[in-house]
C-alpha cells in the first residue's frame, strides 16, 4: 500500500445469508485483489464457504471489527422473505446498525443485495420498499438518511458493483448530502470511493488496543492490534496495561508489509453481564444505578432507580471482573463506547462518562527495553 494513500477501515455488516461473502469476494476479485494463480485454481475447483459473523453466536467478533471502522456497509437481502427475516425480532439487521452507530461509525452505506432474486427480478418497487424501511430505522438510531448511499446490487451477478447495471435502468444513482459538498454515483465501488478519510489523533500519546498475541519460534512475541492515538515506530519502548509489561517495539508490519510507523485507524486484528469494549470482552457488575435520565435531552428523571426496563437511559457505576483499559468519552470516544450483552442478546449500548483509576503495581521491564533505556 502506497504511503500517499489514505487508509479507510470498512466493516461489512448484515443478517445471516444476506450475501455479504459473495458481494465482498466479487468486489475484491473485480478490483484485482486476488492474484492470477488463485483465480486459475478456483476456476478449476469449487468450494463451499460459510461466513459466520452474521450469526448471533459471533456478535462479539462483529463488535471488535465495528469498533475499528471508519465506515459501515450494511448488506440487506432483497429476496422474498430474506429482508423480512433480517429485520424481524430475531434478525440481526437492526442490532448491527444500532451497534455500528453506538460504536462511533458515522459513515454508512446500504447495499440492497440479491436484486436478481426479487419478484419480478430487479424490481424497482421492492427496492423502494426496502429503502423506505431501512431509512426509517437508521434515522431513529441517529443516522441521517440523506447522508447514506443506497445501492441496489447483485453480489452474484455483479450488478451495480463496479459498473451501472443494464438490468436496472430505473436506478438513476444515489446522492448524499454533506456539509463540505454533495456527491453522487451509480455503483457500490463509487460509494466506497466517496468515504471521507478519518482524521487521526497523531499528536496524542500512543494508545494501541490488542486483539491477539502470538509466540512464533525464531521471531518472538508478535502483538496484533490497532493504533488508536499517537504513532507506533520500531525501537519505541511501550508499556502494556493492565499487566504492566514494558518492552521494545521491533518491526512494525501491516498485512505482511513493513512500515516505518503505524498511525491511528490502521487495522493490523448485582447484574453481571459481559461488556464488549474495543477488543475486550469482560464480565462487569452493575454496582449502582445512580440516576435515570431522558435519552434525548439528558434531563434527570429519577435518583437511584430500583431497576431499569427496556428503553430506559441511565447513568450507572460498573466494575469490571478483571482489569481492563478504557477511556472516558471526553478523552477518546473509540475507547469508551461499549455494548452490554447477556445470553447472546444486546442488553444496552452506551459510553463511559468517567473512569475511576487504580494504581498499578510494579511492572516488568524486558531486557530489550532495559538496553534501549540505558542507551538513552
Amino acid at each position: 500500500m502506497g504511503k500517499e494513500k489514505a487508509h479507510n477501515n470498512i466493516v461489512i455488516i448484515r443478517h445471516v445469508d444476506s450475501g455479504k461473502s459473495t458481494t465482498t469476494s466479487h468486489l475484491i476479485y473485480k478490483c484485482g485483489g486476488i492474484n492470477k494463480r488463485t483465480i486459475e485454481k478456483f476456476e478449476k475447483e469449487a468450494a463451499e464457504m460459510v461466513c459466520l459473523s452474521g450469526h448471533r453466536d459471533f456478535i462479539k467478533n462483529m463488535i471488535i471489527g465495528t469498533s475499528q471502522a471508519d465506515c459501515a456497509v450494511l448488506i440487506v437481502a432483497a429476496g422474498v422473505g430474506d429482508f423480512e427475516s433480517g429485520i424481524s425480532k430475531n434478525g440481526q439487521t437492526h442490532e448491527h446498525a444500532l451497534l455500528a452507530y453506538m460504536l462511533g461509525v458515522k459513515q454508512f452505506i446500504v447495499g440492497v443485495n440479491k436484486m436478481d432474486s426479487t419478484e419480478p427480478p430487479y424490481s424497482q418497487k421492492r427496492y423502494e420498499e426496502i429503502v423506505k424501511e431501512v431509512s426509517t430505522y437508521i434515522k431513529k438510531i441517529g443516522y441521517n438518511p440523506d447522508t447514506v448511499a443506497f445501492v441496489p446490487i447483485s453480489g452474484w451477478n455483479g450488478d451495480n458493483m463496479l459498473e451501472p447495471s443494464a438490468n436496472m435502468p430505473w436506478f438513476k444513482g444515489w446522492k448524499i448530502t454533506r456539509k463540505d459538498g454533495n456527491t453522487s454515483g451509480t455503483t457500490l465501488l463509487k460509494a466506497l470511493d466517496c468515504i471521507l478519510p478519518p482524521t487521526h489523533p497523531t499528536d496524542k500519546p500512543l494508545w494501541l488496543t490488542l486483539k491477539d498475541v502470538y509466540k512464533i519460534g525464531g521471531i518472538g512475541t508478535v502483538s496484533v492490534g490497532r493504533v488508536e492515538t499517537g504513532v507506533l515506530k520500531p525501537g519505541m519502548v511501550v508499556t502494556f496495561t493492565p499487566v504492566n509489561v514494558t518492552t521494545e517495539v521491533k518491526p512494525v508490519e501491516m498485512h505482511h508489509e513493513a512500515l516505518s510507523e503505524a498511525l491511528p485507524g490502521q487495522i493490523s486484528a448485582g447484574y453481571a453481564p459481559v461488556l464488549d469494549c474495543h477488543t475486550a470482552h469482560i464480565a462487569c457488575k452493575f454496582t449502582e444505578l445512580k440516576e435515570k435520565i431522558d435519552h434525548q435531552s439528558g434531563k434527570k428523571l429519577e435518583d437511584v432507580p430500583k431497576f431499569l426496563k427496556s428503553g430506559d437511559a441511565a447513568i450507572v457505576d460498573m466494575v469490571p471482573g478483571k482489569p481492563m483499559c478504557v477511556k472516558s468519552f471526553s478523552d477518546y470516544p473509540p475507547l469508551c463506547c461499549f455494548a452490554v450483552r447477556d445470553m447472546r442478546q444486546t442488553v444496552a449500548v452506551s459510553a463511559i462518562e468517567a473512569v475511576d483509576k487504580k494504581a498499578a503495581g510494579a511492572g516488568k521491564v524486558t531486557k530489550s527495553a532495559q538496553k534501549v533505556q540505558k542507551a538513552k
